[in-house]
């Protein structure tokens, strides 16, 4: 169970009490939105792969990817808990399918969802303009960068964020959707991530109340 640290300096934990909390894993065709869900989630996770057949080579781009053999249709599932000194956060994960054709789905599925990773293929980087727009003004993301074997050159994390022109407050890292702990790492996180923006945006509305309060007064 991946545990990391967000108590306050200097103050004694209290009991952590569970929270549910809802994340998308988005991203182009083949990215590896799959397996991420796969090597986390600590219950048999769903999913809705098909086998791919020659009927969509015409709509499929598998350049890059032409050892795939299957795609997800509908979503992925599943499940992990994360355990802070705070809060113990069980997070429901939900895998968008990558064509731009199933884009549509991706209104319903992020729906009640406080945050999403989206996973970017270095190989196919174009693919990742999609997604990284559909979540800029929708909630907070953080963008992974999935390490495929074969690749011709690893990219630096800040490389891939001045080629999606990424904005400078959204992080991005290195991950292998293969690896538990990495991927692990990537959910812990997107929700440091989105609770920091939950914080600042909970300062922010208190600061322009008080301004508001102390303009009437």
């Amino acid at each position: 169970m991946p545990v990391y640290d967000d108590s306050p300096t200097g103050q004694a934990p209290e009991p952590a009490p569970t929270v549910d909390a809802k994340i998308v894993i988005a991203g182009g065709f083949g990215v590896g939105k799959t397996t991420l869900v796969k090597s986390v989630s600590e219950i048999t996770p769903l999913t809705t792969e098909e086998t791919l057949t020659s009927a969509g080579t015409e709509v499929d781009d598998l350049a890059g990817i032409e050892a795939k053999t299957a795609t997800t249709v509908a979503m992925d599932f599943g499940r992990i808990t994360l355990t802070t000194p705070r809060r113990q956060m069980v997070l429901y994960l939900y895998g968008t399918p990558g064509q731009e054709r199933f884009l549509f789905t991706w209104d319903d599925l992020s729906y009640g969802a406080i945050g999403a990773v989206v996973l970017v293929d270095t190989r196919r980087l174009a693919d990742a303009f999609v997604p990284v727009e559909f979540f800029e003004h929708r909630m907070p993301f953080v963008v992974a960068v999935n390490e495929f074997e074969g690749a011709l050159y690893r990219y630096h994390p800040e490389e891939v964020r001045t080629a999606l022109e990424i904005p400078p407050d959204v992080p991005v890292r290195a991950c292998d959707a293969r690896d538990r702990h990495s991927a692990a790492g990537v959910l812990e996180h997107l929700l440091m991530h989105a609770l920091a923006v939950a914080e600042g945006r909970t300062h922010r509305r208190s600061l322009t109340a008080t301004t508001a309060l102390g303009a009437r007064t």
